[in-house]
């Protein structure tokens, strides 16, 4: 649909309806600024959700034949 048929659709509706409209669309406009506020993540939201081995940096036995 394209802006001119949205707005003929629109033209052709009763004053109430029409105002109704204009509601719906600045609920439209505040969702969507809300999201936008929300799409970074904070820095350190993931904390403790990752867990290293103690071994991590240790060689592994599979290479054993390729190292000195």
């Amino acid at each position: 649909m394209t802006e001119l048929q949205l707005f003929s659709k629109i033209h052709e509706l009763p004053v109430e309806l029409k105002l109704e409209v204009v509601d719906f669309v600045d609920f439209l406009l505040s969702k969507n600024k809300t999201r936008e506020k929300n799409t970074s993540p904070k820095f350190g939201c993931a904390k403790g959700t990752i867990e290293i081995a103690d071994d991590f940096d240790e060689p592994l036995d599979d290479f054993k034949d390729y190292m000195r």
